[in-house]
């Protein structure tokens, strides 16, 4: 297992301590080889423990999974102080599958209790850290929530003329007009939780689809490229995405099958 425990520093230094197996390494500076994560997030009493995937390309790196990056993007724009375990999901631990029987990522622990699911999590994190209020109000927290599964079908697709990539391009359009008459972000001026959940899905679909397809985003939906852009350049953003080899990696079982 693989721990990396984050706090900000009043002096702006990285603080980061690594456990393996038991043994902890206290840093003042990430070594080469580590996660870099710079010191954003706010001390609290005590750490926030989230289970994580580990990257399949690089060690003791965070993995490709799109939920995670949710959870930690919730946790970062809170300024929530959290140790991240990097999760082997093709060797799962048998101490990780007590936690998370089914095996599945993210998980955090609250008040001793293990609680899975990014929905569940994130609903957690914003009735225990109040501040800032990042819930979308219900009448625009579905916006653009069909996205992934119209990007995951044209991305599988074997037939360019089988319309995938125009249901695609519909819901993107879609997408596109709402952010023109409501943005910049979903909930306007504001990030909120629902930007926090589609942002690392349309990371997702901009890598695979460059890869597999040699596809982007039509540059008349000129108002989903500046929203891609404003959300993937924050600083929360950066920091908690999965590196480029580890998406393309993730989704090539789905390409290939």
């Amino acid at each position: 297992m693989i721990s990396l425990r984050f706090q900000t520093s009043t002096v702006g230094v990285l603080s980061a301590s690594v456990s393996r197996a038991g043994f902890t390494r206290h840093y003042g500076t990430i070594k080469p080889g580590w996660t870099r994560w710079f010191g954003t997030t706010a001390m609290t009493a005590s750490p926030l423990e989230i289970c994580v995937k580990a990257s399949v390309k690089t060690p003791n790196k965070l993995g490709d999974c799109p939920f995670c990056q949710r959870v930690l993007l919730t946790m970062e724009e809170k300024h929530v102080h959290y140790d991240m375990k990097l999760v082997d999901l093709i060797n799962k631990p048998e101490w990780f599958l007590k936690i998370s029987p089914e095996g599945k990522v993210p998980a955090v622990k609250f008040d001793g209790k293990w609680v899975p699911d990014s929905d569940a999590i994130t609903q957690s994190l914003e009735e225990k850290y109040p501040e800032p209020p990042l819930t979308t109000p219900s009448e625009k927290a579905s916006v653009g929530s069909k996205i992934f599964s119209k990007f995951i079908v044209f991305l599988k697709s074997k037939d360019q003329g089988d319309g995938t990539e125009q249901a695609l391009l519909n819901e993107l359009s879609t997408f596109n007009d709402y952010l023109k008459e409501n943005g910049p972000f979903i909930n306007g001026e504001k990030i909120s939780a629902a930007d926090l959940s589609i942002g690392p899905k349309l990371h997702h679909m901009k890598l695979a689809l460059g890869h597999y397809k040699n596809w982007s985003v039509p540059d008349s939906l000129s108002f989903l490229k500046s929203y891609m852009e404003n959300v993937f350049s924050r600083e929360s953003f950066m920091k908690t995405r999965a590196q480029t080899e580890d998406v393309i990696a993730g989704w090539r079982p789905k390409v290939m099958a």
